[in-house]
């Protein structure tokens, strides 16, 4: 594989949801009560349409946290990697959280992915699941981000959502799941300093309580 492959392919998540009514939980503590209603309001005007990536053609974008002076702020950004104009002919979607150790430069830019749960294709059944917190909670998917401009000149914050090895106890359905960033280290994750092997072992270890949330639920048709 080339080093652009070895990097981003792997189990991927490529779509997730973003529930109105989602509960706020530990959140509320970590950004504004101003992001959190702007994030809101986003999700019902989407009428919790699932997240999907961004195409060259319909330019959805999606709600993304980013540290802006210091402090947790919400803008819309690109789902994928933008490369001499067009979208990357890699799959840029999802980043391995085992190679971002060993790469520092693809992770000076980070940010948190705002969901309440996300969609996997269990094989050979071909059946989707849906994971989310059993209380509906807010979730953050750690993701890294940079800049892209299109062909016409518009310019994005463009991001890959970070996956990890998934939990033993999901193993049937799937062998990743994306990085789960708890309130409590938002701030480090967003602007903290630490080399990226010490930066992604504390977030795995940060994540701890939160996969403990997740629940693994069969759908009886596809997100």
């Amino acid at each position: 594989m080339s080093a652009p492959e070895e990097l981003y392919a792997g189990g991927m998540c490529a779509s997730y949801g973003l529930d109105p009514r989602f509960t706020e939980r530990d959140y509320v503590d970590a950004v504004d009560a101003d992001l959190l209603q702007k994030l809101r309001g986003w999700a019902e005007e989407n009428a919790d349409e699932t997240l999907r990536p961004t195409g060259k053609n319909k330019r959805n974008l999606n709600p993304l946290i980013v540290s802006s002076g210091g402090a947790p702020t919400l803008e819309l950004a690109w789902w994928g990697y933008l490369v001499d104009g067009e979208p990357a002919k890699f799959p840029s979607i999802n980043s391995r959280s085992e190679r971002l150790r060993d790469r520092p430069a693809a992770l000076r830019s980070r940010a948190i992915v705002p969901a309440t749960r996300w969609f996997e294709m269990q094989k050979p059944s071909r059946t989707w699941h849906s994971f989310a917190a059993e209380d509906d909670g807010l979730l953050g998917m750690a993701a890294v981000t940079r800049p892209g401009r299109t062909s016409d000149g518009a310019e994005f914050t463009c991001y890959s959502i970070i996956m990890r090895p998934g939990l033993e106890r999901h193993a049937g359905v799937h062998e990743r799941m994306p990085l789960l960033i708890p309130a409590g280290f938002a701030p480090e994750w967003l602007s903290g300093d630490a080399p990226a092997q010490d930066l992604i072992d504390a977030a795995l270890g940060a994540a701890s309580a939160e996969d403990q949330r997740i629940r693994a639920r069969p759908m009886t048709g596809r997100p």
